[in-house]
């Protein structure tokens, strides 16, 4: 397997959540505060409008807006790869392309999701006319999330299109919550991997890749950044004392509905009360609940509520 990867990178991506003001347009004031925290707390890079962000309850005009508003407030596009995967090809493209010309480093792309039971053949050309109707520039990282999306990129559809679109076709970000399927992901060469849960990260970077995109870099990116320093530094032992603190934190979010949770402790942290804002079908998370989460944290994530933009 090479090393060789085509994204540059290294680290912790955080899936920036999305904060809603009362009347459930975007808060760009508070994206772009909590984007720079971010950066400040050693992410890499961030992932506007993935899962975690709500994409789907998020109109495409919506998006363009948003993204332009972090580039408007100083976030560099090269450390933004947006989420752009919608159910059609001109749609998607559309997206991705507005992503794209704003210089964002790459769009994280979803696999066509409404029709289930679909051939690696129909996904093969789905993906074939979506980097026809981009362009060439087009520089796409995969979303593999079949918990969610049902419909998936296996790992032998990804070789495919690595192999046929390589320029296009950078990397991939395994949802699957299966080690056994990142593991294969990882052999394809030349693809670079991030998974999208910190609980494997230091064996993930041991097999070649450069980070994780996790949900909970939110709230931890600055343990979770510091796994993967420990680990560069040769400190294999420190990385992997740090990351059982950093497991046991997104264990404890995972109990809860963690778009919901996480919003609730940042609304805690910062005193904003519209962190706490989701759009429906979700819902936000009881005051019961959020202050039973709090009480939960350990002294290491409990720095979380003395957060301040």
């Amino acid at each position: 397997m090479s090393d060789n990867r085509s994204m540059t990178l290294r680290g912790v991506i955080a899936p920036i959540l999305t904060p809603f003001n009362q009347d459930h347009s975007v808060a760009t004031d508070l994206y772009v505060a909590h984007a720079k925290w971010l950066f400040e707390q050693g992410c890499a890079g961030i992932a506007p409008f993935g899962t975690t962000g709500e994409a789907l309850s998020v109109g495409i005009d919506e998006r363009i807006a948003a993204i332009r508003a972090l580039i408007d407030g100083g976030i560099d596009p090269a450390r933004m790869i947006p989420g752009t995967g919608l159910s059609n090809v001109a749609d998607t493209a559309r997206l991705s392309r507005a992503c794209l010309d704003m210089a964002c480093a790459a769009v994280l792309t979803l696999p066509p999701f409404y029709y289930k039971g679909v051939t690696e053949d129909g996904l093969y050309e789905y993906f074939r006319l979506l980097i026809a109707t981009i362009g060439s520039d087009a520089k796409i990282l995969l979303y593999h999330i079949p918990p969610i999306a049902i419909v998936g990129v296996p790992p032998a559809l990804a070789a495919h299109l690595r192999r046929d679109f390589p320029e296009q076709i950078v990397g991939i970000k395994d949802s699957s919550n299966d080690w056994e399927n990142t593991r294969a992901l990882l052999e394809i060469d030349g693809l670079t991997v991030y998974p999208g849960s910190e609980l494997r990260l230091v064996d993930a970077l041991g097999l070649g890749a450069p980070g994780c995109i996790t949900a909970t870099a939110n709230i931890n990116a600055g343990a979770i950044a510091r796994v993967v320093d420990l680990y560069d530094q040769g400190d294999v032992s420190s990385a992997q004392k740090l990351h059982e603190t950093v497991k046991r934190f997104r264990k404890l979010v995972q109990e809860y509905a963690p778009i919901p949770a996480q919003k609730y402790l940042l609304a805690l942290a910062t005193g904003d009360p519209r962190w706490a804002n989701v759009r429906a079908p979700l819902m936000a998370l009881s005051d019961e609940k959020g202050r039973e989460l709090a009480g939960r944290l350990d002294d290491a994530s409990r720095d979380i509520l003395n957060l301040t933009y």
